[in-house]
């Protein structure tokens, strides 16, 4: 449960932005936002949309990007190894661009994506997640707030662009941003107008990653989230500044994950183990489970745990007693 394969350090490895969002967000808007920016970087992608033709591998050249498409259905209902066939095939031209987006229909679970970098070595050597990038359309989202397809996109979400600031009142972006931060707290949040967000907000950003939410809002764990909502996805977040027990932990989160991995779309963790001098990195994606031991616990840092778990009809009560039974 808590052991990973070596990786390859980040900066040998090719950053992966998921951009993902509801029917009609601004996803388009901001690919092509992405492609013609001046960011000095040379961005591959990865586009997803429905038709009946099968995955196209032909490279198209546009503004000296690296373009595929895959048009043979939604890419979360596509055989994962199509998706690693076609990185295979764009990484074979590595020298020629910066940073790879993978653009999935309005329709798409983001879950499959995500963990295509986790399951398949070849690509977590070569490859690191950047970042998932969720499109809102804040005149619209209200009418879909229901669909499983919304709530696990803002769910798997490390960066949340509100769209179309200029089509709602202010209280009305103020209801939703409250209320996405009730599904997901760990996400940057950014209102945008016509998806105009800074480049540097959604690349290269290491957004998926619990420590850089933590650099962002170092007590955003502690903060008292909202959860008498009505929504089915929500989140629960733990601080534990005693030891946790190894043992313990690991079973728990087996059991966990064999119980309820359907329903947990995002666990997220920086793990103080007792009698262990450097920190663990925890993430998994519904039953997909990835941990590694990471650095030592610096001088200035007081070692302790921070977990979040997001997902649909959690039981907080339940949860925080499990987690706290595992203390060493």
């Amino acid at each position: 449960m808590l052991s990973a394969p070596s990786l390859a350090p980040d900066r040998e490895r090719l950053p992966v932005t998921v951009l993902t969002g509801y029917l009609g967000s601004g996803k388009t808007t901001l690919l092509n936002r992405i492609l013609t920016h001046e960011h000095g970087l040379k961005v591959a992608v990865i586009v997803n949309e429905f038709g009946e033709v099968g995955i196209d591998n032909q490279l198209v050249i546009d503004a000296d990007e690296e373009i595929f498409e895959m048009n043979n259905g939604c890419i979360c209902c596509t055989v994962r190894g199509d998706l690693i066939r076609i990185i295979g095939n764009l990484m074979k031209r590595r020298d020629r661009f910066d940073h790879l987006v993978i653009e999935t229909t309005g329709l798409a679970d983001p879950a499959p994506v995500i963990q295509t970098f986790f399951v398949d070595e070849d690509l977590r050597e070569q490859l690191r997640l950047d970042a998932v990038v969720t499109l809102v359309d804040l005149r619209h989202v209200e009418q879909h707030w229901e669909s499983e397809e919304v709530q696990e996109q803002l769910a798997f979400a490390d960066v949340l662009l509100l769209n179309k600031t200029d089509l709602v009142e202010e209280d009305a972006l103020e209801a939703i941003r409250q209320r996405t931060r009730a599904i997901n707290p760990l996400a940057r949040v950014i209102p945008t107008c016509r998806a105009d967000a800074a480049m540097d907000e959604i690349l290269g950003v290491g957004a998926f990653e619990l420590d850089r939410a933590l650099a962002i809002d170092p007590e955003f764990l502690a903060s008292d989230h909202d959860h008498e909502h009505d929504d089915a996805v929500s989140s629960v977040a733990f601080i534990e500044a005693r030891p946790m027990s190894y043992k313990k932990l690991g079973e728990w989160i087996d059991r966990l994950v064999s119980e309820r991995g359907p329903d947990l779309f995002r666990m997220k963790g920086i793990i103080q183990f007792d009698g262990e001098s450097h920190r663990y990195v925890f993430q998994s994606v519904h039953m997909l489970v990835d941990s590694a031991r990471d650095r030592p616990w610096r001088a200035e840092e007081t070692p302790r745990t921070d977990f979040v778990i997001i997902g649909r009809d959690l039981d907080e009560s339940a949860l925080r007693a499990g987690f706290e039974a595992c203390v060493a």
